[in-house]
């Protein structure tokens, strides 16, 4: 085998082939310039600007002076909008502030006349709770409400076996009635009929009529009133010292039990036939404005 001969050396390669064209170009660049200004300097000579580099300053400045002149015309013009907004910021805000007060001193005007209607309906609502219990102190006196209580149940009927003259009538119950009254009895009510001043108590054949609803016997008397007092008050009255001796001499059938618990209803509303509503003022009046 024989040996290897050596190769030739290649000759090294030119710049411009191992050296980026760009580099190369930047490079030569500076290093003339410099080597311009380094003779210029030597010389003692300021290096000669070129004309494109004086008319790029030319134009870099007046570029800046244009933008310098935009920015305090802008700058103006902004200060004078934002001086107008101010100042209508400023008035509207005036204006609210006027608004609030209004509805403020509104508010307090209504609060004011809330807290009057408050107790003029305070006071109202006490009238008429006083005058409500007015009417039921009324209508349970009268008999045209109804009442409940304590009191006591007094039960009348005839004489056993008795003939004509041993029969209640509407006179005997007139005068139990009557007694009631006198001792103290608040409401009073026959066969569930209750009494009233108008409430009429008569025959009409062998019935006894009570408030025109015929009644028949026995006859349950039920007296609202004190359950102690009553029967010996009772006793104590003409009117009931009579019916004593009435029942005793005609044998009726006669009892009383007490009951805490009455409930007596109200009386049939009956119409008036003479009396009419208002006072003589106003039925004279009536009267003259009637006539022709």
């Amino acid at each position: 085998m024989s040996a290897q001969r050596p190769r030739p050396e290649s000759p090294p390669l030119p710049e411009h082939v191992t050296i980026p064209l760009l580099s190369k170009i930047t490079a030569q660049s500076m290093d003339e310039d410099y080597e311009h200004v380094a003779r210029a300097r030597a010389a003692g000579a300021q290096p000669p600007e070129t004309r494109t580099t004086r008319t790029w300053s030319t134009v870099v400045v007046a570029v800046f002076g244009t933008l310098v002149a935009i920015a305090g015309v802008q700058t103006a013009r902004n200060a004078d909008s934002d001086a107008l907004g101010r100042s209508a910021l400023i008035g509207q805000i005036q204006d609210e502030k006027g608004q609030l007060a209004a509805i403020q001193d509104r508010v307090g005007e209504l609060v004011a006349a809330n807290s009057t209607l408050e107790e003029t309906l305070r006071t109202m609502g006490d009238r008429q709770d006083d005058l409500a219990a007015r009417v039921r102190r009324v209508a349970s006196r009268t008999g045209f409400g109804p009442v409940t209580g304590p009191g006591v149940v007094f039960q009348v009927n005839d004489a056993e076996g008795g003939d004509e003259t041993q029969v209640v009538r509407d006179d005997d119950l007139a005068i139990l009635v009557d007694g009631l009254w006198a001792a103290g009895a608040e409401a009073i009510a026959i066969n569930g009929q209750r009494l009233t001043a108008r409430t009429s108590i008569q025959n009409s054949g062998r019935a006894i009529h009570v408030n025109t609803r015929p009644l028949a016997p026995p006859y349950t008397v039920e007296v609202i009133g004190n359950q102690d007092t009553l029967p010996a008050r009772l006793l104590n009255t003409a009117h009931g010292a009579a019916w004593y001796a009435l029942a005793r001499s005609l044998a009726f059938r006669f009892s009383m039990d007490n009951d805490d618990d009455l409930s007596l209803p109200a009386a049939r509303m009956l119409p008036l036939r003479q009396a009419q509503l208002g006072s003589a003022a106003d039925l004279a009046r009536k009267q003259k404005e009637a006539l022709p």
